[in-house]
C-alpha cells in the first residue's frame, strides 16, 4: 500500500483524504484537525479564508503551505466571471496553479451550475491552470469536463454540507468506469461510513469539510475519516465476494465427524 498513491497533476500523495479549512471555530481547531486527518491537501476558499491579510489571523501561520498542498477554490462564486477572477487573483498573489473550481447555481441548494462550470474549466485549462472540478454526478458532463482538460473530476455525493451521504451510487460507478482522471467524491459526506463507501465504489479520494468541522468532536471525526478512507481503499483493491441469496459454509464439507 505504500506505493498506492493518489496522483493529481503528476504529483503523488500518500493520503487520499482532502479536507476543507472552513466552518471551524478557529484556525487552531482547523490545523489540529488537518494534522489528525493525515491529509496532505487542504482546500482554501479564497473569498472567505484569510490567506493574504497579515494584520489578521492568517491560515498560513497554522498550516504550512510548504508541508501541506493548498488547493484554492472558488466557494461562493455563482458566475464564471467571479470564479475566473478569484483564481487568477490566487495565482497572482500565491502562485497557485492547482485549483478547485466550483461555480454554484443558487444559494439555497448549492448545486453546481454545469454550463458555467464547463465554460470556466475550458478557459482555465487554456490559461495553464490544473483544474479539479466540482460537478454534479452526471456521467455525460463528467466526460465533457475530462475532454476539455480537467485534472480531476469531483462529483457531489449529495448537496454541500447536507451530511446525506452518497445518494446515487450508480452514477458514481459509471463515472469511475469511463474516466481515467482522479475521481474525488466531494460534498455531502456525513461520517466515516460515507467516506469508506465512497472509496469502496472505486473513488481515488474524498473531500470532507463540514462532516469534520461541525462534528461534536472534530478531532475524533478527523481521525475516523483518515482510517475510513484507508479501509475503504483496501477493501476496494482486495475485491469483495459476490453476493449470493444462499448461504455458503465456511468450513469444508469433506471429513465431517
Amino acid at each position: 500500500m505504500s506505493k498506492d498513491k493518489l496522483i493529481i497533476a503528476n504529483k503523488g500523495y500518500k493520503s487520499r483524504l482532502i479536507v476543507g479549512t472552513g466552518k471551524y471555530k478557529n484556525f487552531l481547531e482547523c490545523s489540529k484537525s488537518v494534522k489528525l486527518s493525515g491529509a496532505e491537501i487542504v482546500t482554501v476558499a479564497v473569498r472567505r479564508v484569510n490567506i493574504f491579510d497579515k494584520s489578521k489571523p492568517i491560515l498560513m501561520d497554522y498550516i504550512d503551505p510548504k508541508k501541506i498542498t493548498y488547493l484554492p477554490n472558488t466557494a461562493g462564486c455563482f458566475t464564471s466571471d467571479e470564479a475566473l477572477r478569484t483564481l487568477r487573483l490566487a495565482r497572482e498573489i500565491g502562485g497557485w496553479k492547482l485549483v478547485k473550481l466550483e461555480v454554484l447555481g443558487d444559494k439555497k441548494n448549492l448545486f453546481p451550475d454545469m454550463i458555467e462550470t464547463l465554460k470556466s474549466t475550458e478557459i482555465l485549462v487554456k490559461e495553464g491552470f490544473k483544474v479539479m472540478v466540482y460537478c454534479n454526478d452526471d456521467p455525460l458532463m463528467a466526460k465533457r469536463l475530462e475532454n476539455v482538460g480537467a485534472s480531476a473530476i469531483m462529483p457531489l455525493a449529495s448537496p454541500i454540507g447536507s451530511g446525506l451521504g452518497i445518494l446515487n451510487k450508480v452514477n458514481l460507478k459509471i463515472i469511475r468506469e469511463q474516466t481515467k482522471l482522479p475521481l474525488i467524491v466531494d460534498a455531502g459526506l456525513g461520517d466515516a461510513k460515507d467516506a469508506a463507501e465512497a472509496m469502496q465504489l472505486g473513488s481515488d479520494g474524498v473531500l470532507v469539510n463540514t462532516a469534520i468541522a461541525k462534528a461534536d468532536k472534530p478531532y475524533l471525526m478527523a481521525e475516523a475519516m483518515k482510517y475510513a478512507v484507508i479501509s475503504g481503499r483496501k477493501s476496494y483493491l482486495s475485491g469483495r465476494i459476490k453476493k449470493n441469496i444462499y448461504g455458503s459454509a465456511s468450513s469444508p464439507k469433506r471429513g465431517i465427524i
